[in-house]
């Protein structure tokens, strides 16, 4: 049998559906590139925007048009969330959620077997332990992730998330260990430590994040340790600076902003206020001096006046931020602020989406403009272009240098580079001598 996988969403959904190939591939079913190959197709849903629902939701029509012979599987948080799945994605023959997926094996030889279409979502339940899945396959990567943690407990007024993932939970340390060093044997050189919510990690033992980044430096063979998203209530100054006691650990810090305007946080029923987040900011520049910041923000949300929009864009111009992944509310059904007064009108959440854009392109062309003259070990990866080979900076500063024809490619390989000048969205640099 064969299988072909489709992954939406978050870097958590991209390991889980690794985690799913590799379960399906010992079971027998190898995967294949192309749809109509298939016997079988996985569909990983996300459900974190109604345009993500609806993503989903076309691609399992178009996969079932195209494919008629094809089993469907739809997993992930659109179906945990959403109780009426299978009224809504009549196209898949089994139906599963974000839970127990050990059992989505069997689950889906017994489709293949009898062909009955199932749903087979199990609720998440309060003080449930951490599903463990298997090592995900890593595909000779150069950078691997790694889930650490699930589920998440801040209830945002504007979130489902909650509801598809349940409550915090985190993998325990033992499990991280070994994954770290599966992932060292197949030859990464960075690990990127990823969760829903993942500033939470170790609450059930009350630990913190500190613990998983030291314990994936500590294993031999790793070179780089990352961070994925985080929100911004739970770094204290102790657990930055035993972060920055770990010499494999990059400044790279995303922080979940949403909005710079405390009106709006408050409705949004963030943790914090403008002034907090940028105290940390400033705590974070002053322990890791190259860090790199990068965020989200949303705008549009319900009742957003043109004053709030105004000084959630100042703010995010006075931050200096990275990076910006801008994105315009939108409403999900079964969360409060669906329900808010001052809902507006898509034609002006476009248009502050494409303001906000700008100042998101600005904030980003400063901060490359600030690398150049840096000196920076660059950690090179697979490059698409044979002109050039291409790596990151520990602050995730993407950097490319010229590459003559026919030359070896650097990947997987560390070396220091002078960063000469910038682009819009990448630098230019030039390879150095390794220091004597």
């Amino acid at each position: 049998m064969t299988a072909y996988y489709l992954s939406f969403g978050c870097k958590v959904n991209q390991y889980e559906t690794n985690a799913l190939r590799g379960m399906l591939r010992q079971a027998g079913i190898q995967p294949v590139s192309e749809p109509g190959e298939a016997d079988l197709i996985l569909v990983n849903s996300c459900t974190v925007t109604a345009s993500s629902d609806r993503k989903v939701r076309h691609a399992l029509r178009s996969l079932r048009s195209r494919c008629p012979g094809a089993r469907i599987v739809l997993t992930g948080c659109l179906p945990q969330a959403h109780g009426d799945a299978a009224q809504q994605c009549p196209e898949a023959d089994l139906i599963t959620g974000t839970k127990d997926r050990a059992a989505l094996v069997q689950q889906i030889l017994q489709l293949m077997q009898d062909g009955t279409p199932r749903c087979a979502v199990t609720p998440h339940t309060p003080g449930e332990d951490y599903e463990l899945l298997p090592y995900a396959e890593n595909e000779d990567r150069t950078r691997a992730f790694i889930k650490i943690q699930d589920g998440c407990n801040q209830f945002c007024s504007y979130c489902i998330i909650p509801y598809a993932r349940g409550r915090c939970r985190s993998k325990p340390k033992e499990a991280l260990v070994r994954e770290a060093e599966q992932m060292a044997r197949a030859g990464c050189r960075e690990v990127v430590l990823i969760g829903i919510n993942l500033a939470f990690y170790g609450m059930e033992w009350q630990g913190d994040l500190g613990e998983a980044v030291e314990l994936c430096c500590a294993v031999p063979g790793i070179d780089r340790v990352r961070l994925g998203s985080l929100e911004p209530e739970k770094l204290s100054d102790e657990l930055l600076h035993r972060l920055a006691a770990c010499p494999q650990f990059c400044p790279q810090f995303h922080l979940s902003l949403q909005s710079g305007c405390d009106r709006t946080l408050r409705a949004m029923n963030r943790h914090y206020t403008a002034a907090e987040y940028a105290a940390l900011a400033k705590r974070i520049r002053s322990i890791f001096p190259d860090a790199a910041l990068t965020t989200d923000v949303m705008v549009g949300f319900p009742g957003e006046t043109e004053e709030d929009f105004a000084e959630s864009m100042a703010f995010v111009r006075q931050m200096g931020f990275a990076k910006v992944h801008v994105f315009p509310y939108s409403p999900r059904e079964g969360t409060p602020a669906a329900r808010m007064p001052g809902q507006l009108s898509q034609q002006e959440k476009t248009r502050r989406a494409a303001l906000m854009g700008e100042t998101a392109a600005a904030c980003r062309a400063e901060f490359l403009r600030a690398q150049v003259g840096k000196v920076m070990p660059v950690l090179f990866e697979r490059s698409s272009d044979p002109r050039w080979h291409r790596g990151y900076t520990p602050n995730y500063t993407p950097v490319k240098i010229s590459a003559k024809k026919g030359e070896k490619s650097l990947r997987k390989s560390v070396f220091r580079v002078i960063i000469k000048a910038s682009e819009p969205d990448c630098c230019i640099g030039a390879l150095l001598p390794p220091e004597p």
